[in-house]
């Protein structure tokens, strides 16, 4: 399934994508008689739900097919079951994780290109919540702050439910699915402060998306091509086959430390390409526009304005 979150009316919904559409999740599930959904107003709950809701979805889904191939679209969409994706505003598709987990130096090319030994270890470090933004939306910062501002292309994980000391033979139970994610980083901040938190979660600089597909579509997350395209310009050209720590490790790891709850995200590193150690030094500017593309996801695009900070 691809699952995704969308905004009407001000407000996200959860929903699941059925050809051009989206499926209103608790709305549908309402009218068709599916009570495991009917209260998964946001993509949190849902995940919150577990294995009965992922149940409930793919039956929701299956419904909804039947009555589009019959030709009933139409009227599903009257009714507000389903909204054309043909623009609809999509979020990203967990707004608001507890926690981002991001994995530093996790791509052997990536270690390559900077001269750096490949770590003995997962390099751990956190991204804030507020960071998140969604397809389309303005990657900003203020150039009083920052004037080396990266992009990275991301595997995104989405975690599906509590998972503390769980083993790389089960890790991947504990997976609701994948997105693309851009690990947008303030160089100078990062570097400077000797830590990367403060260049890692400035506003706006975690970019999801457009959809969360679950692990039936990708039941090999390191077999995956992944690639940053900046104004047309392919930037980064690799494959999660390159990580030095593949989801498996980086979940039983992450784990081993602190609790990892549904909608938590995991980055899973960036391969070689970035900006920062190109000869010269190549930066993101106002009226770029970023994508990045993984294979069976999508791709997320985003464009980059400057602006002075507000109050």
């Amino acid at each position: 399934m691809r699952l995704l979150t969308f905004k009407q009316n001000g407000t996200g919904h959860a929903g699941i994508v059925a050809g051009g559409y989206a499926v209103d999740m608790a709305t549908a599930a309402v009218e068709k008689g599916v009570p495991q959904l009917s209260q998964c107003g946001d993509m949190l709950m849902f995940l919150r739900g577990g294995a009965p809701a992922i149940e409930g979805a793919r039956l929701l889904l299956a419904t909804v097919e039947r009555e589009v191939a019959a030709g009933r679209a139409d009227d599903l969409v009257t009714r507000g079951l389903l909204y054309s994706l043909d623009g609809l505003k999509l979020m990203a598709p967990v707004p608001n994780p507890s926690k981002i987990v991001a994995i530093g130096l996790n791509y052997r090319d990536h270690a390559r290109e900077q001269g750096a030994p490949i770590p003995e270890r997962p390099i751990i470090f956190a991204k804030f919540p507020t960071s998140v933004i969604g397809p389309g939306d303005a990657i900003t910062w203020d150039p009083a702050l920052t004037q080396q501002v990266d992009y990275e292309a991301e595997l995104a994980v989405v975690i599906g439910r509590t998972a503390r000391n769980v083993s790389e033979e089960d890790a991947l139970s504990a997976v609701a699915g994948y997105t693309c994610g851009n690990d947008v980083s303030a160089r100078d901040l990062q570097f400077g402060d000797h830590q990367w938190v403060r260049g890692k979660s400035l506003d706006t600089c975690c970019p999801l998306g457009p959809v969360l597909v679950t692990p039936d579509e990708i039941p090999e997350p390191q077999a995956l091509a992944i690639r940053a395209v900046l104004n047309g310009n392919v930037m980064q050209d690799s494959r999660t086959s390159e990580m030095v720590f593949g989801v498996r490790e980086l979940i039983a790891f992450a784990s081993r430390a602190f609790t990892l709850l549904p909608g938590d995200v995991i980055l899973t590193g960036t391969p070689h390409g970035v900006g920062v150690f190109r000869k010269p030094p190549l930066f993101l500017k106002d009226g770029d526009r970023i994508a990045i593309e993984i294979e069976k996801i999508d791709r997320l695009e985003n464009v980059c304005r400057t602006a002075a900070a507000e109050p």
